[in-house]
């Protein structure tokens, strides 16, 4: 019988198959917090503040991103499943248009 997996291999595994959605997600939760904070400091102007936000977003986008290619090397290397793009690929190797 099959051992249910944990938490962080199911989390890991939808990770997986949502790259761009984690990122977007970690995007949008990163800026909220930023701005949530930079309008907690008084004395800053707001363009100040909706600079500083982007900035702390666009960081963490970066790092979303170097997180995401580093699952996806850790996947090619240690795949364990057939190949998620076998079903888009000719099987005569070449493609024909009739």
């Amino acid at each position: 019988m099959a051992e249910p997996k944990s938490k962080i291999e199911s989390v890991r595994e939808w990770v997986v198959d949502h790259k761009l959605r984690t990122v977007g997600c970690l995007w949008l939760s990163g800026i909220a917090g930023s701005i949530a904070y930079n309008w907690s400091q008084p004395g800053m102007k707001t363009s100040v503040k909706i600079i500083h936000a982007r900035l702390h977003a666009q960081a963490l986008t970066l790092a979303a991103l170097a997180g995401a290619a580093a699952v996806e090397y850790y996947d090619h290397r240690n795949r364990t499943k057939p190949d998620p793009y076998a079903k888009f690929l000719p099987v005569d190797g070449y493609s024909r248009k009739e």
